[in-house]
């Protein structure tokens, strides 16, 4: 499996609980096509360099995950058809790259267990 970095801007008009909802349902959709989440950063709302079907701000959500490739056109093809995305992007990670995040995901766990360990 390869593993993807996606970017996905949402209409900022939207409600809090609304996008949450649509982050659910991006990410249920790729763990149900026997993806793995790796990463979930949702930024929040942004201004838009420039305007994006008439919107002016966006909600950026950033996803870091390992799929087969099968899992990206079922995404893209959500993407097309689902209102709330203003845009998106789905890039596949090189394997310097992957090596890179991989080491940088450890170092985070290592990082909070250690703090949950000097909390306790």
């Amino acid at each position: 499996m390869n593993i993807y970095e996606n970017i996905v801007i949402l209409n900022a008009s939207l409600s809090d609980e609304d996008i949450e909802a649509a982050s659910k349902k991006i990410k249920d959709l790729i763990i149900n096509s026997g993806g793995e989440i790796l990463k979930a950063e949702p930024w929040g709302r942004r201004k838009l360099g420039y305007e994006i079907k008439k919107q002016k701000k966006g909600f950026f959500l950033f996803l870091l995950f390992n799929a087969p490739s099968p899992t990206i056109k079922k995404l893209e093809e959500y993407y097309k058809v689902f209102d709330q995305v203003i845009k998106f992007m789905v890039v596949r990670l090189e394997k310097k790259q992957t090596e890179a995040v991989m080491a940088g995901l450890s170092a985070e766990a290592a990082a909070k267990e250690k703090a949950e360990k000097s909390e306790g």
